[in-house]
């Protein structure tokens, strides 16, 4: 059994931005599967199944906001039965890689991103898998809130798209192949 939870904020008024590529990555990895996301009863986030050759895959994006993203995993993991939390993967942004820069990881710190402090304060730890989707920084830390809320135009959304692309595939990796190796290919290569 293997959960991708992609971290993104609900509504028209985010869609695009920044900050739900995490979200954009596992919906698109679910068309690419031919699955749809649907609402799951009593549950806040939406979500499907994927069989494969390795087993079970669960994809979900939660319906909350981002800092409460936490109350989302918990339902969800207890509905999948999951307990190693090897197998459980945080797609997020990440404004400490540059655009286009992906990392694999399991556990570490939080980096002030909202989402997973919501999501390790719901687990009582932060050691728990991600996929971290770089989308950089801007100029000045004011604009922080700005960069990763609003829609990008132009080259800045064409890159955002090819970004999701590149996460998607990630996670692809992820579903196919064991954590290491799969961490391992991630991690060396470049946009």
């Amino acid at each position: 059994m293997l959960v991708l939870v992609g971290l993104a904020n609900p509504g028209p008024d985010y869609e695009g931005s920044r900050h739900n590529i995490g979200g954009d990555a596992v919906r698109l990895l679910a068309a690419q599967r031919g699955v749809r996301l649907l609402v799951e009863s009593r549950q806040r986030c939406v979500s499907a199944t994927v069989p494969t050759p390795r087993g079970p895959v669960t994809l979900a994006v939660p319906t909350t906001y981002m800092n409460e993203s936490g109350a989302a995993v918990s339902p969800l993991l207890t509905r999948t039965s999951l307990e190693d939390l090897h197998n459980f993967v945080v797609i997020h942004d990440e404004l400490d890689l540059e655009p286009g820069r992906l990392q694999c990881k399991f556990g570490g710190g939080l980096a002030g991103h909202n989402g997973l402090r919501s999501i390790a304060s719901a687990l009582g730890t932060q050691d728990f898998a991600r996929l971290r989707i770089g989308i950089g920084r801007p100029e000045r830390k004011e604009q922080v809130t700005d960069w990763v809320l609003r829609r990008p135009t132009g080259e800045r959304k064409a890159a955002l798209t090819r970004d999701t692309d590149a996460a998607a595939s990630a996670l692809a990796l992820l579903i196919d192949e064991p954590f290491d190796d799969a961490q391992r290919r991630i991690n060396s290569s470049r946009d």
